[in-house]
Order: structure tokens, then sequence, then C-alpha cells
């Protein structure tokens, strides 16, 4: 990607979101390969949950996107980075989610985001959450603070960084007693896997056509 500016970024993502969008098969770029087959064949059911996410990009210095390093103490996947977000209240709007839980979760206030558009919803096997990406910029006049309860760091994701191939890499893990390679992006030391590693890559690939 070249090294653009916030408002080239708004405005190539306003266009890519609104049209055809690379979707799972830019997502399982970054997905371990056990789970492929199950993510190709997934069909939302009324059993699934629904979730949110908000995908903040930043312009403070240089083009970012917002993650957040959850606390080592939670009992969900505790020190996994990931996007603001969380699960669907009753007759909440998904949009609504997002914003709701970016403002908990960052002390984003939703005045300050500009929503571009969605990427695919990804479906999580293990949680059998449904969950919904929605893009948008942030206003330099947004301030964010961490949530004490489940917030331990904010990071700015570099998408310069993001966007070069060898930020990306491997290694194997056991989940649920079984060996797997994950895939995840080395970003100064953080390593961004899971779900989270598999919007950001629709994300790449949405700036980078």
């Amino acid at each position: 990607m070249p090294q653009w500016n916030i408002d080239q970024i708004a405005d190539k993502l306003s266009f890519r979101l609104a049209g055809s969008l690379p979707g799972l098969q830019a997502q399982l770029g970054m997905a371990p390969a056990h789970r492929e087959e199950l993510l190709r064949e997934f069909a939302p059911t009324d059993g699934t949950r629904e979730a949110a996410v908000l995908v903040a990009v930043t312009g403070h210095s240089r083009p970012a996107i917002v993650l957040t390093e959850r606390r080592s103490n939670l009992k969900h996947h505790p020190g996994q980075i990931s996007f603001p977000g969380g699960r669907r209240e009753p007759e909440e709007d998904l949009q609504d989610t997002a914003l709701r839980e970016a403002s908990e979760e960052i002390g984003l206030s939703s005045q300050y985001v500009q929503i571009l558009g969605a990427l695919t919803p990804l479906y999580i096997p293990p949680s059998r959450y449904h969950v919904y990406p929605f893009v948008g910029v942030v206003s330099h006049a947004a301030s964010l603070a961490p949530s004490d309860d489940e917030v331990s760091q904010i990071i700015l994701a570099d998408l310069d960084q993001l966007c070069d191939p060898a930020t990306r890499s491997t290694e194997v893990r056991t989940l649920r007693g079984q060996t797997v390679d994950i895939p995840f992006f080395d970003l100064d030391g953080h390593k961004i896997w899971g779900a989270t590693a598999m919007m950001i890559a629709e994300l790449v690939e949405a700036l980078a056509d």
C-alpha cells in the first residue's frame, strides 16, 4: 500500500466497502488450516449469537487501526489482541453495538466516528458467534482511554506495517489438544491472530486492490 494519508484511506475504503468485498477468501489467508473447511461450509442458523466490532481507522500520527490488548485476568481470551467489540444487546442495531463497545472499552465517543461501511461477517466456531466488523474513521478531536475492567492497553497498529507481507508469520500451537499452525501478524512484538487477524487480512486486501 502506498503511504496515503487518512483522508485518502477513508475515500478508498468508502468506495471498496460499497462494492464487492474480498470476503472469506481473504480472511482465510490468516485462518488456521483446520478451520478452513468449517468456515467455507458455514451457513448462519438460529443457533448462532451475534456480535459486532469497530475497525477504527485513525490518523493521529500515521494511518493506523485501533486495537486493544485484553487484560490477562479475564475469563475469555485473556491477553489477546482484538478490536473493541462485543455481544449485541436485545433489539440493538449491530452498528450501534460496535459503537457502544468502543465507547465502553476505549472511551471513544460515537460523535467522533464516521462509519464507512462493513467488512464481511465472520463466524467464530469455538464461541458460535457471528461477528460483524464495521469500519469507521476517527476524528482528530477524539481521545482514547482503556477501560480499567477489560483493556490493559490500546495499540495503534500502523497500516503500512500491516500491509507489508513481512509482518505475517506462523507458529505451532496446541489448541484443544490439537497441534495446529497459527498464522499471525507480528507487529512490534504483538501477535495478532484468530478472528482479529482474519478481519485485518480482508481490510488489507481491500486497500491493496
